[in-house]
């Protein structure tokens, strides 16, 4: 059982940076091929902002941050991480962490492709 745990977020002012780390524990980081960064608004459905295959392929970014955020992870450590800058009040949210155990061709973008999920790191960027 790999259990996924979120850090880094807080409140940060419009143009500012912020850098969430995903720590997984359990014995089984490995088999979880793509890892992602969701985040949900308030009254706003959870929607895909970033994700990374284990091995192969460019990670995927929703358009909104194509160019201020940067998805990496570190399998050595069990680590995933978005280095989030220039930071808008749009981006405002619950961010969470995913993993899904599923190897793919492409890495995927769909929530239901995501099995294993964190509790959420709060990130508020104000104006």
């Amino acid at each position: 059982q790999v259990q996924l745990v979120e850090s880094g977020g807080g409140l940060v002012q419009a143009g500012g940076s912020l850098r969430l780390s995903c720590a997984a524990s359990g014995r089984t980081f490995g088999s979880l091929y793509a890892m992602a960064w969701f985040r949900q608004a308030p009254g706003k459905e959870r929607e895909l902002v970033a994700a990374i295959s284990r091995s192969t392929g460019p990670p995927h970014y929703t358009d909104s941050v194509k160019g201020r955020f940067t998805i990496s992870r570190d399998n050595a450590k069990n680590e995933v991480f978005l280095l989030m800058n220039s930071l808008k009040p749009e981006d405002t949210a619950v961010y969470y962490c995913a993993g899904d155990r599923t190897c793919r061709a492409v890495v995927p973008t769909r929530r239901a492709n995501y099995e294993v999920w964190g509790q959420g790191t709060l990130v508020t960027v104000s104006s």
